[in-house]
Parts: C-alpha cells; structure tokens; sequence
C-alpha cells in the first residue's frame, strides 16, 4: 500500500488493541452511568474488564515491546522542558514512541482511569447503587471513594480533551498524524534504528493472567 511506504513499524498490536479497547470500555462506562444506557450491572463489569485491561498495560509496560515500555517514553522533567522548547525550532527532534509531554500523559491517563475504577468498587449514590465491596468497608471509606469517584470522572475528562486536543494539534500545526499510527502500528519516520517487539503470546498471557486474576478478586464482591 502506498500510505506505508517508507513507513517504520512503531506500535505493536497489543498496545494498539488496548488503546481502542479502553476508549471503548471509558465510553461504555460513562453512556451507562450518564444516560442509563444499559443497567448499572453492567457498568460494574466494564469496571471490572477496565481493571484487568489496567493491570495488563501496567505489566506489559516493563516486559512489553520497546515502544510500550515505561523505560522507553517516561522521561525526566528536564527532557519534558526540552521538548517544549525544540518545539518551537525548525526541525524538532522527531521520537519514534511516545515523546517525553505524551509518555507522562499515559502514565497520568492510566493512573487516573485505575483510580476511577478502583475507587468504583467502593462507591454508593447513597440511594439504590453500591459498588461490589461498598458494604465492606466503613461509611467514611465509602463516602472518600464516592467523592473520589465523581472528582476522578472530572479529571478524567479534561485529560481526554486534552489528549484529543494534543492530538488535533499535531494534525493541525506539523501534519502528524497520530491516529493512524496507532491503527496500523506504523509510521513514516526515519528512525537510525528499528523498534524491538517481543512476542504477542507473551501479551496473551499477561492478559489472561490479568483477567483471571480480577474476576477472581471480583467474586468477593458478589
């Protein structure tokens, strides 16, 4: 295909099956408390399936492919302030993953999609709806991760825009398209040398592990 000439390979497919799965569970879960869509039942298990595919990512990011790793693209703030600055030269220095502003962008999106969900398991509308451990653990505990809970979908949401915005900028100002690359994996860069990947049986397992693991912790919620 033409749009892949001298295009590199820079994502692999389970970083790239996570990234759409989560928009997919993060759109599901705020349709299913926003607007009713479905029962709240099933707003528990896409919290449920969004805490195995966390604790998946997490892993993955110390014994996934080079460009998943947290290694790879979580970078000091000294190389954070330099990267702002290079963007305002002619020829900013182009970075074959995540660069140094978006690596700490998927380490606060995590963070704040696992504590939106954690603190899930623990929440009550006070009226009808209680989370899978409410009733396990104290009022004042259960009233901090409703307040948790409702502050996090807040925070969550000015990261997405920000992360829509970031992207429509790149798009708009360089003509980088960062979508595409994280639908084929691959991107028209010259990189001095190609990315590492290691196996997709290696990402299957961690991911089964993941699962078996959270359903069941989730049996003790029923």
């Amino acid at each position: 295909m033409k749009a892949e000439e001298n295009s590199t390979r820079v994502w692999d497919l389970p970083t790239r099956l996570f990234h759409w799965t989560l928009v997919v569970l993060i759109a599901l879960q705020f349709a299913t408390a926003e607007f009713g869509w479905l029962s709240m039942e099933w707003h528990y298990r896409f919290g449920w399936a969004t805490i195995a595919l966390i604790v998946f990512r997490i892993a993955w990011g110390f014994v996934g492919s080079q460009t998943s790793r947290f290694a790879d693209f979580v970078r000091s703030p000294a190389a954070v302030a330099n990267y702002l600055k290079a963007q305002f030269a002619d020829s900013p220095r182009p970075y074959l993953g995540h660069n140094p502003l978006g690596g700490w962008s998927v380490v606060a999106m995590l963070l704040c999609v696992l504590a939106q969900a954690v603190s899930g398991l623990f929440a009550s509308d006070g009226i009808d709806e209680d989370g899978p451990f409410a009733g396990s653990v104290s009022n004042a505990a259960v009233k901090l991760a409703t307040k948790v809970h409702h502050l996090g979908e807040s925070v969550l949401l000015i990261l997405i825009t920000l992360h829509l915005a970031a992207v429509l900028l790149h798009w708009a100002l360089k003509h980088d398209n960062l979508i595409l690359p994280m639908i084929t994996g691959r991107k028209r860069i010259d990189a001095s040398s190609p990315a590492r990947f290691v196996s997709g049986w290696r990402a299957l397992a961690l991911l089964v592990a993941a699962a078996v693991a959270v359903w069941a912790l989730s049996r003790f919620g029923e």
